[in-house]
Formats: C-alpha cells, sequence, structure tokens
C-alpha cells in the first residue's frame, strides 16, 4: 500500500471526504484514553504528523508540522503522558475488525527490525534481523497483521526482549518495563497475540507465519481452536504419514528430493507489483484426524499435512507444516501462504511512510506508544482505501423517480 494507491477506484472529492471522516473517527475513538483534552489534541496532532508528507517522523518535525514551539508535546505523548498503549492496540484491532472482518481472514506473524544506535534503547542488542539481513544492533518488534479481502492492517505488536535484557532487573527498571516481565520467545509472543486475537472474537479462518513460528505450541493452540495454519518449517523438521495415507517418512529436505516430477503444481500465491507470483508447489496429506480430539464437541475431519514451494529460478525450496478441514485443496494453502507478503507491504509502508522505526523513545512505554499510534494511522489508511475501492452504488437520478412515480400514476388512473 502507498499513497498512489489510496485513491483507487474514488474521486479526489471521494477520497478527501474520506480522509475528513476517518481522521474524525479515529481521534474520537482514542479520545477516551486521555484524562485532559489538551493531551488529547497533542495525540491527534501526533497522528497528523504521522500521516504528514514529511519523510522523517521525528519530534522537531512533527511538532512543525503541528505548529509547535518544539518537540516537546510531542515527546510528552510517548513519554510524559499517563494513558495506555494496550489500550490503543485493541482500540485499532476493533477499528480494522468493524471495517476489514472476514470469517475467511489470515492472521499474519512476521517480525521486524528497528535500527539502532547506543545500548539504552529497550531490547535494543546485536541480534539477526531480516530488515538489515545480518546480525546487527537493533530492537526486533513481532507483529500480527489481519489480512482479508477486504484489506490488511497490523492488530497486534510486542517488542522482544533478549534475555541479555530480562536478566538485567537494573536495565529493565532503567527502561520502565513493567514489573514482572520476563523472557519470552518469539513464537510465545505470537502464540500470545493469537490468543487476544481468539479472545477478542477476531474472525480469521487461518493463521500463517514463516519458520521462527513454526512450533509445536503454535500448532497445537491452533488445532485447540479451530484454526487452520500454513507455518513454515526447517528443512530438517522430520515429517511421517499416517495408516490411510501414502507413505512418507523423513525430512521435508528428504521427502521433497524424492518426490515425483507430476507432484508440482505450478501455481500463483497471488499478484505482486511484479504480476503473479508463480513457484511450483507439492503437497502431501500426512494424517486424518476428528476436530474433537482437541476440541471436544466439534464435528469434521481435519488434515495434517506439508506443503512444499520450489522457486522456479533457482529450484529454493519452502516447507510449512498445515492444518485444514479435510479435502481443501492445494490452491486454498497456496493462498493462505501467500498472504504473508501483506505483512511485508505494511512494514514497508509503515517505515516509509509512516515513520514506524523513528521513534526517538528509549523506554517501553516509548515504544508500545509511538508503534500503536502507528499501526493506528496504517489502519486508517487501509479502512480509507476499502471504502475508495467500493463500487459506487448507482444512483437513480430525480426526474427519472418523478417520471417513474408520474407514470405509474397515469397507470392506475386508467386501469380505474
Amino acid at each position: 500500500m502507498d499513497r498512489r494507491s489510496w485513491m483507487v477506484g474514488a474521486s479526489i472529492e471521494t477520497t478527501l471526504e474520506l480522509w475528513a471522516s476517518s481522521l474524525r473517527e479515529v481521534k474520537a475513538r482514542i479520545r477516551p484514553l486521555f484524562s485532559q483534552e489538551r493531551v488529547a489534541a497533542s495525540a491527534g496532532l501526533f497522528l497528523d504528523g504521522l500521516l504528514g508528507a514529511e519523510r522523517r517522523k521525528t519530534g522537531w518535525m512533527r511538532a512543525e508540522a503541528a505548529g509547535d514551539p518544539g518537540p516537546w508535546r510531542q515527546q510528552a505523548i510517548l513519554g510524559r503522558g499517563r494513558w495506555e498503549a494496550d489500550a490503543l492496540r485493541d482500540i485499532v484491532r476493533d477499528y480494522v475488525v468493524e471495517h476489514l472482518a472476514a470469517e475467511d481472514a489470515v492472521l499474519v506473524i512476521d517480525e521486524t527490525g528497528f535500527l539502532k544506535q547506543g545500548k539504552a534503547s529497550c531490547g535494543v542488542g546485536r541480534q539477526y534481523t531480516g530488515s538489515a539481513g545480518k546480525i546487527t544492533n537493533c530492537q526486533i518488534g513481532v507483529f500480527a497483521s489481519y489480512v482479508s479481502r477486504h484489506g490488511h492492517a497490523f492488530i497486534d505488536r510486542a517488542l522482544y526482549l533478549p534475555k541479555r535484557w530480562t536478566d538485567d532487573p537494573a536495565r529493565m527498571a532503567a527502561a520502565h518495563v513493567p514489573a514482572g516481565t520476563t523472557f519470552a520467545t518469539k513464537p510465545a509472543m505470537a502464540l500470545s497475540m493469537i490468543e487476544r486475537a481468539i479472545g477478542a472474537s477476531v474472525p480469521f479462518g487461518w493463521v500463517a507465519a514463516d519458520s521462527v513460528y513454526g512450533v509445536g505450541n503454535v500448532e497445537m493452540a491452533l488445532r485447540r481452536a479451530g484454526k487452520g495454519y500454513v507455518l513454515g518449517v526447517n528443512a530438517t523438521a522430520s515429517f511421517n504419514s499416517w495408516i490411510g495415507k501414502p507413505e512418507v517418512a523423513g525430512t521435508a529436505e528428504d521427502i521433497a528430493q524424492a518426490l515425483d516430477p507430476a507432484a508440482w503444481h505450478r501455481l500463483s500465491a497471488g499478484r505482486g507489483t511484479k504480476g503473479e507470483r508463480l513457484h511450483d508447489w507439492a503437497y502431501l496429506e500426512l494424517a486424518d484426524l476428528e476436530a474433537d480430539e482437541f476440541r471436544p464437541g466439534a464435528k469434521g475431519l481435519w488434515t495434517r499435512g506439508l506443503l512444499i514451494r520450489r522457486h522456479i529460478a533457482d529450484g529454493e525450496m519452502a516447507y510449512f507444516t498445515t492444518w485444514c478441514p479435510a479435502g481443501t485443496p492445494i490452491e486454498t494453502l497456496v493462498a493462505v501462504e501467500g498472504h504473508r507478503w501483506a505483512i511485508e507491504d505494511s512494514f514497508e509502508t509503515a517505515k516509509n511512510e509512516l515513520g514506524l522505526t523513528h521513534n526517538e523513545t528509549r523506554s517501553w512505554h516509548g515504544w508500545h506508544r509511538h508503534v500503536s499510534l502507528v499501526m493506528l494511522a496504517f489502519a486508517m489508511m487501509a479502512v480509507i482505501r476499502h471504502h475508495a475501492n467500493q463500487p459506487t452504488p448507482q444512483k437513480t437520478s430525480t426526474a427519472r423517480r418523478t417520471r417513474q412515480t408520474s407514470s405509474a400514476g397515469r397507470s392506475k388512473r386508467s386501469a380505474a
């Protein structure tokens, strides 16, 4: 999503009206978070700054856009002010669901890096981030994005704290990390996000994620919840089929290498900026299980499987453990996996357009507040785009309605 796509399918006048009404709506939604009107007004100006044309969303630039003499009010929103970032997160989630909900939506889990200098920013350290493609000094944020046929937007986030942080009480206190916060793996953080979404009755049918999150705890939780999944796994992950399915045993890589050429199908995982994202895919059903084995009282047969993606140009493989209603075609699983591009697009847009990585605070609260405000800005854009792309209902002109009414009246008089 970028600025050029915001007005697709709608006139400039309609889009400007959508912008104005949407901005009023989201500001009204967040107003109860703040005890004082002036703080709420500053938060609204902060949001305006994120949505503004400035490429760098620093405190000084946001302050200049807001007409403030300095960045102090902007900084107070992230630091000194008293309001709950998690309450804003929930407002964003509810707003996204209200406008973009679909029962077959996909909850996509992924992470991104925030490059930093120094050692004071909460959670910072030398760690691998795909954003830079290397180990570097950064923070890592884990995110959940809601992806449906209506659009996509972030609905949850969490800051990853390495053990060298959670094992250092003085460092945790200096960054204002809430008391009692302990080390959590990225899959554990993802599981908490999934459980929050389920607890809030967010409608979705699937979860998609890369190999960091394809672990047993996440799989079992989704089976118990009756949700399908396409989760990445490593090449060394072991798979075995059960009675009634073709015999399969070994690592994902070995199974893929032994497949008959006829097992591969060239399919699109969705349309990207350069056209259809075509790969070769193979899908192996490994076991059929009754739903009530995981959810007492549930009915239906579900299938555990292995999905394999092969790059057309270089043959590079990727592997996914799957769980879906029996009879689900490979095309559906490929489409679910393809929904992961949406969160990558979201990261790019949020960083380039909305200042996701321009947070200048060092505290736990500052990170979560800044990121949650960016999530709100992104969600507003997604909702505007969705409504702007809706087909315009055909209107019957006043003259035509008048003619139709007059004609009907004449017909009744003639019949009489």
